[in-house]
């Protein structure tokens, strides 16, 4: 019996490739047919006539899975100017991001990138912004420009954890009374940004330190009034202002998003990053 079955399971296994082979062209005939009909569609694994981008799913006043953002915004505007569709994959801004995200192959580009970062292939920057201060009015403190003013030595300032200003608050001997906030949060139910205003408006602290447009955008809805100073005059420290741009892992091909970018219209010379 042993040997029967032997002898018949060569012919099984040609019936079952034959069959799955008669199979696969099929399906295909029907993809094709289906692209042809609808000029639409792609039968590409990735599918050309989309710009697909990488962003944080609730990270107000930059992006949203609702589009609210500024970045999706720009995102709009460029896949428009492509002329092409825009789809997006989500994914909390935190360590593992551009891993997960950019150099998985899930997107062709990333937004809101510092000129500079050398894990990522940059456009040239499309906007500038600065760490900013953000403090009540009247509270003595207007007129601070830098977190070497003596004025704001022992006040209780915010700063989130890891980042670069609070290198400039060590040199400058505002950390002792500092309150740190986290770094890496779930977005989706938590906000360092928001928190810091909370405690800002409630007397916790007597100032913050946040990223430029997280300052604006919470500066506009915070009760009472708040001022906001760019952080562009620091002699102590690293540099708290930036450039920033788009990101690709790939060298910038003609008529891509990263060349509209670089040069504000395609160009037959946009074959790298700058």
């Amino acid at each position: 019996m042993a040997n029967f079955a032997g002898r018949k399971w060569p012919w099984q296994l040609s019936w079952c490739i034959f069959c799955a082979g008669v199979g696969g062209m099929v399906a295909s005939e029907e993809l094709f047919a289906q692209a042809v009909e609808r000029p639409d569609l792609s039968i590409e694994l990735i599918d050309p006539k989309v710009l697909r981008v990488c962003a944080d799913p609730h990270n107000m006043p930059f992006s949203t899975d609702k589009g609210e953002g500024f970045e999706n915004k720009l995102a709009e505007l460029f896949a428009e100017r492509l002329g092409k569709g825009l789809s997006y994959t989500w994914y909390p801004q935190a360590p593992g991001f551009v891993r997960n995200t950019l150099a998985a192959h899930k997107c062709d580009a990333v937004m809101g990138v510092s000129q500079g970062d050398d894990l990522l292939q940059v456009t040239n920057p499309y906007y500038r912004t600065a760490y900013a201060l953000v403090f009540k009015q009247g509270r003595g403190l207007e007129g601070v420009e830098t977190l070497g003013d003596p004025r704001l030595k022992g006040k209780r300032i915010g700063v989130v954890a890891a980042t670069p200003p609070g290198n400039n608050m060590v040199a400058n001997g505002l950390m002792a009374n500092a309150k740190p906030y986290p770094l890496v949060v779930d977005t989706r139910v938590d906000s360092s940004a928001a928190a810091m205003m909370h405690d800002l408006a409630t007397g916790e602290i007597d100032a913050g330190v946040l990223w430029g447009p997280m300052a604006g955008y919470y500066a506009g809805q915070a009760s009472p009034a708040v001022t906001v100073v760019p952080l562009t005059k620091e002699t102590t420290g690293p540099r708290l202002a930036y450039r920033i741009a788009w990101a690709c892992v790939t060298p910038i091909k003609t008529g891509s998003a990263c060349s509209i970018v670089r040069f504000g219209k395609t160009s037959p010379s946009s074959t790298s990053c700058c």
